[in-house]
């Protein structure tokens, strides 16, 4: 119902301190979000102001041919992985954010990348709503960086922020994190939905305004997603996620969104006592036990973005003990795991409905694309016939569900990077053999997964098909 206030006719709304939807009426659940008692009654009045103060700079209609897109060039953080992910540097006026697990290294990185920048003679801004000043000195100290140029903000409210950027003008912002932010124009906790979201468009507004980059770093769930609502993804420019084992020094960037370049790219870094460092040749990091014959091991070529990575694929088969043999698959896809078992039981006629199935990928890394599934058959059937595989061999293809093995994309930047690693063999689909001609790797090509595995293993070839004859005798 409509109510009078001194200013004039005001309506009564009724929003959801989880989500921010109204509802003209109060309900017990918010139809959107689902959430329990947590309609607030609001006037329409206020709501409408908040609005406007979040709206972009008004600007006329123009033609894109006639946009001028400027001459700003790109601003180089301290690591080339960095740039490579980002797609050649950091833009102006980008927004990003950069997820990932508590203490993982995302406040490390952004400081370091901070002292680069602010060595340049550019002010950096360093805003932290869960540390304070003196927590920050020590970390620089940790990872020898004097601080000199980089200007620290011990704030939450966006309101607050924003106006010292203002006054600052910095090259480069930096808010940790967005989560922790909270702005007292929205009646909800700090963390929530509507928290996040309205914070996160304060400072893209002021980011494009201002042509600035700004690093929100934010943190992830149990589930490795970004905590607070989906959209803060759609919002930004630029979405990395640092990944790692807390117990293992290896650190990995991965661009999951970039309106700047290509996405999937992947940064490899070392946590020292200096802070992160890059890896140069990430390859030799994911290749264990390079040039050792070891039954279950088999050596694939994937591509995280435009980089083609080696890494080894490992696989266990044993007997299982429990009524139901289980399958376990980390670094890969499960489902994917369950096609390629179902695969070779039903073209290779492998007994796995008693067998224990566990495949891993070495050093950590994730895998997601098609071309490694060669690579996981072959180990799977080496641990099963208990066979080791040639190591200086590697296996490219996609495995259909009749058996073929299919075509996959980049195959000639696969194989000079297998080459130019010491490789002698490449086993890879037939149809695309005309792209191996350019590199020295011995290329050995197949139609099925059965001339594959007579190719990388012959021994288990021989014994398997000496005993089917020896069956059809009985």
């Amino acid at each position: 119902m409509p109510a009078m206030s001194g200013g004039g006719k005001t309506y009564s709304m009724y929003r959801c301190s989880n989500c921010g939807a109204q509802s003209p009426r109060w309900q017990g659940r918010c139809s959107l979000c689902e959430h329990w008692n947590t309609l607030e009654q609001v006037q329409s009045t206020a709501l409408r102001e908040k609005r406007r103060g979040l709206r972009y700079e008004a600007a006329a209609t123009r033609e894109i041919s006639g946009i001028s897109i400027g001459n700003s060039p790109r601003i180089l953080s301290p690591f080339d992985e960095m740039n490579r992910v980002l797609g050649g540097g950091i833009v102006p006026g980008s927004v990003m954010l950069m997820a990932g697990d508590p203490g993982i290294g995302k406040s490390t990185l952004l400081l370091q990348a901070s002292d680069f920048l602010a060595k340049t003679g550019r002010r950096v801004l360093y805003v932290s709503g869960e540390e304070s000043g003196e927590q920050i000195r020590l970390r620089a100290e940790r990872l020898g960086i004097n601080g000199e140029g980089i200007f620290f903000l011990s704030e939450t409210e966006p309101e607050i922020i924003i106006e010292q950027l203002d006054e600052l003008h910095p090259l480069l912002v930096v808010i940790d994190s967005i989560q922790t932010m909270f702005s007292k124009d929205i009646s909800s906790a700090m963390g929530s939905v509507a928290q996040v979201r309205d914070c996160a468009r304060r400072f893209m507004d002021w980011a494009k305004r201002r042509n600035v980059p700004v690093f929100l770093a934010g943190h992830v769930t149990k589930d490795g997603s970004v905590a607070g609502p989906r959209a803060l993804e759609h919002m930004v420019d630029v979405v990395l996620n640092l990944e790692g084992d807390t117990l293992s020094p290896y650190r990995l960037l991965r661009g999951v969104k970039n309106r700047f370049g290509s996405t999937n790219e992947v940064g490899v870094f070392k946590m020292g006592g200096n802070g992160l460092e890059e890896v140069s040749d990430p390859s030799q990091l994911f290749l264990s036990r390079h040039g050792q014959e070891v039954a279950g091991s088999v050596v694939i070529v994937t591509m995280e973005g435009t980089r083609p990575l080696l890494a080894e694929v490992q696989a266990l088969s044993t007997h299982t003990a429990f009524s139901q043999p289980r399958r376990v698959a980390a670094g890969i896809d499960f489902h994917r795991l369950l096609l390629i078992t179902a695969v070779l039981g039903k073209r290779l006629g492998l007994g796995l409905s008693d067998q224990d199935i566990i495949v891993n990928m070495a050093g950590g890394l994730t895998v997601s694309e098609p071309a490694v599934d060669l690579g996981i058959a072959l180990a799977m059937v080496s641990s099963f016939g208990n066979v080791a595989c040639d190591p200086w061999t590697v296996a490219i293809g996609e495995i259909g569900l009749s058996g073929e093995i299919r075509s996959i994309p980049h195959l000639d930047r696969r194989l000079h990077e297998a080459a130019k690693l010491g490789f002698r063999r490449a086993i890879v689909p037939v149809t695309q053999g005309g792209d191996s001609n350019r590199t020295e790797l011995e290329v050995l090509e197949v139609h099925t997964l059965t001339e594959a595995v007579r190719a990388a293993l012959p021994a288990y070839s021989t014994e398997s098909e000496s005993a089917m004859v020896r069956r059809r005798r009985l």
